[in-house]
């Protein structure tokens, strides 16, 4: 699972992610069927039209899908993919592997072999070719390489990729005896008098910051909130309460600043970064970089043990035991090290690579400013453009269109561009309106003189959920008694399903039964023994549901299945009602949902179809449309939800840990993981989970993930409900469709072979 983010991951109306796969691992392949003849690149632009972007086009530092997107550009990966997420091992000659009846040639910078040794450890032995370039000319070299991986895993990095966690030898007395100067300042407190590790004037600084900071933030919110007519002009309370926090009536700005940093724990950056409503960290605290270098606090060893360089152009990585995740987390990009480091400052031997140990500002100073080995060059970026150039050295041949624009437009705006002609590629969000809209457009057909259409699954999925300590009986959340609660809870949700999915997507969305997105090979298939509708046994383990049933039979049989289910609860039912709760639960719950204050949600329909049931049997259902997405988040970190919709983004190799792992089911989201919203706590589970990593036998792993989905479906905290599609279209008339990458799928972009396609 991706980590997630205030931003990322709360779903409203599904907006398509990312445009291309570039990015990461996705980045890398080409195809027998998609090349062109050869010619000069055409000087007409292609233009692509993205959501706004946040100017982040770093390798190592962007966030967005969209600034991911932009630096990708630029950029290559080490390890590259095929159509269905499958590692190239073989990049330097190329792997042909056959998609949808249709052979296809992957290739990319580097050969990787992996041995599992007796000993317990894996050795990926890596051999990166000898004859690319970056796009000034300089040329590539496994040095690159390295400085890449020790940027990455620095002990002040803060950026997006996971590398440090996996098992790497010597990694941990690597990133020990340091900490940041902002994390140790913080820690000292305001009262510090050790000025040891750093100035008195620095930590002056600091707390002024933070003083100044937060009331500004907390000014410019109650600013925007009054401005966008959430509440009355100048209400600090109300204000607050809109941006998901609680204050006492007469509270002032000071006391809405406090609240923000308390609950940061008076980390300025981390609090500005996530509740901005307009300032930036710089614009607040301009100096806040130099807080991000390393001090030292103890011993930490010179060298990560298990990175070790063997050639000019090899080296070996060595983990201390098998991780599947391992071979992903090694598709690093390969950014230069002469424009992101110092090439002065690279000396292996002497345990220097490229940059300053705990200094990653030669790193972050370049954050705007892309550049790299990948098929294009970075311009400028100005007035809600970027502009990009072909990189003419692209070790795959020079890019087809010489310049491609990347042009800032509202969701709103994207499908009328392509048709007017100003935007010539973009990423509509899809439902049946969008649908209608294209094929209006095309005169009936989703694909035809005006627009081409493509579609593939989201790499993730929409869900419904409970806190299990919320929603509990007892106070013991892994009880029988609690699951049965929740169960009766998760059987009304689970029948309204397929009607509100038909209703908001079409056939741009599936319902799906497991809490994994379908495009995982790990995904139960409806062919797979023991494969079942979610929720569709009642308390007995009997089926509810027949094959001849009707919608409102379906309907009334849930309702009859919740009531034993909150039955064997412990409810006391009669006449066909709930009348009673056990003790530590009740008959009415809150869910909350960020549809916008208007019911602009895939769930909607599900929450309001199931709200009526539950009357109909004695409880109330209380639905929270949310204007502001940050109010769930909010109670989510407070464990105050009790249900919630919301979605889950995904990696292309499933680990379960971050989600479900009991480790950190009460550890808050500082555990690292996301289980302190569901918090599930169970040991069989763990252990499951444990194996599922441990292993990279894909059918023994997809056997582990079963066991464990039946688990977490027990556990009712979770009712999976839609894997929607992502649309990418096309202007028929401008861009030349027969030369975009063939057979798109979730893990290989239109832009995947971006240096083949033509314009018309």
């Amino acid at each position: 699972m991706n980590n997630l983010t205030r931003r990322n991951f709360i779903e409203g109306l599904g907006a398509a992610g990312m445009l291309g796969i570039l990015a990461g691992c996705g980045n890398g392949g080409t195809t027998d069927g998609g090349t062109t003849d050869g010619g000069s690149a055409s000087d007409t632009p292609l233009v692509v039209g993205y959501s706004p972007f946040s100017s982040k086009f770093s390798p190592f530092f962007a966030e967005t899908a969209y600034d991911q997107d932009a630096q990708g550009m630029t950029q290559i990966a080490l390890i590259p993919t095929d159509r269905l997420g499958q590692i190239v091992y073989k990049g330097i000659e190329g792997e042909t592997i056959e998609f949808n009846g249709t052979e296809y040639t992957y290739t990319g910078p580097a050969d990787i072999e992996v041995t599992e040794n007796a000993d317990g450890t894996v050795d990926y032995d890596i051999t990166l070719r000898d004859d690319i370039v970056f796009s000034d000319g300089e040329k590539m070299t496994i040095d690159d390489v390295i400085f890449n991986m020790y940027a990455v895993l620095d002990p002040t990095y803060d950026g997006s990729a996971t590398l440090y966690a996996m098992p790497i030898k010597g990694l941990d007395e690597y990133r020990s005896g340091m900490d940041t100067m902002l994390n140790l300042i913080i820690a000292a407190g305001r009262d510090n008098t050790d000025f040891s590790k750093w100035t008195e004037e620095q930590q002056k600084a600091y707390w002024d910051a933070v003083d100044t900071g937060s009331k500004t933030v907390a000014q410019e919110i109650v600013d925007f909130c009054g401005t966008n007519g959430y509440n009355d002009e100048g209400d600090i309370v109300a204000s607050a309460g809109n941006w998901g926090y609680t204050l006492n009536e007469g509270a002032t700005i000071d006391d809405f600043a406090a609240a923000l940093m308390e609950a940061y724990g008076n980390n300025l950056v981390a609090m500005v970064a996530t509740e901005t409503a307009g300032s930036t960290i710089d614009d607040i605290f301009p100096t806040n970089a130099d807080y991000s270098v390393g001090i030292a606090t103890g011993e930490s060893a010179a060298n990560i043990s298990g990175i070790v360089k063997t050639g000019d152009y090899t080296m070996r990585v060595t983990t201390t035991q098998v991780d599947a995740s391992m071979i992903y987390q090694l598709g690093i990009t390969i950014a230069p090290m002469h424009y992101y480091g110092d090439k002065s400052l690279f000396d292996y031997d002497n345990n220097s690579f490229g940059f300053p140990k705990g200094d990653l500002s030669l790193l972050r100073a370049k954050t705007t400013q892309p550049m790299g080995a990948g098929p294009y060059k970075f311009v400028k970026f100005e007035n809600g453009v970027i502009n990009f150039e072909a990189n003419e050295s692209y070790f795959k041949g020079a890019p087809k269109i010489k310049y491609i624009n990347f042009r800032e437009v509202q969701d709103v705006d994207k499908l009328n561009g392509v048709v007017t002609g100003t935007i010539d590629v973009t990423d509509p969000s899809w439902s049946k309106d969008t649908a209608t809209a294209v094929e209006q457009a095309n005169g009936g057909e989703l694909d035809g003189k005006v627009i081409t259409t493509s579609l593939v699954d989201n790499l993730g999925y929409g869900y419904i959920a409970m806190n299990a300590h919320n929603v509990s009986v007892g106070g013991e959340p892994g009880s029988d008694a609690s699951k049965n609660f929740r169960k009766g809870f998760a059987t009304i949700f689970a029948v309204y399903r397929d009607v509100a999915i038909d209703s908001y997507y079409g056939d741009g969305a599936i319902v799906i039964n497991y809490p994994l997105t379908s495009t995982s090979w790990a995904a139960p298939q409806p062919t797979d023994d023991g494969y079942k509708v979610a929720f569709s046994t009642d308390v007995a383990g009997n089926p509810i549901y027949t094959s001849d049933m009707s919608s409102d039979d379906k309907y009334a049989a849930a309702k009859q299945a919740a009531l034993g289910f909150f039955e064997a609860a412990g409810c006391t039912v009669a006449d066909g009602k709930v009348t009673a709760a056990p003790e530590g639960a009740k008959l009415e719950y809150e869910v909350m949902i960020p549809a916008d204050g208007s019911g602009d949600h895939p769930a909607f329909m599900v929450l309001t179809e199931a709200k009526n049931a539950f009357a109909e049997i004695g409880i109330n259902l209380i639905i929270n449309d949310l204007t502001n997405s940050s109010d769930l988040w909010t109670a989510l970190e407070a464990n105050q939800a009790e249900m919630w919709c919301a979605a889950w983004g995904a990696a292309i190799d499933p680990d379960l840990t971050q989600v479900y792992y009991s480790d950190i089911a009460n550890g808050g989201k500082e555990a690292g993981g996301s289980n302190y919203m569901y918090q599930i706590e169970d040991a069989e589970l763990d252990e499951l989970i444990f194996e599922s990593r441990h292993s990279t036998d894909q059918e023994y792993r997809k056997q582990v993930f079963f066991a464990c989905f039946d688990i977490i479906l027990d556990w009712a905290v979770e009712i999976p409900t839609y894997q929607r599609s992502n649309a990418i279209i096309f202007s028929t008339e401008r861009v030349n469709v027969e030369t975009v990458t063939p057979d798109i799928t979730t893990f290989y972009g239109w832009m995947s072979e971006l240096e083949n396609t033509q314009m018309n």
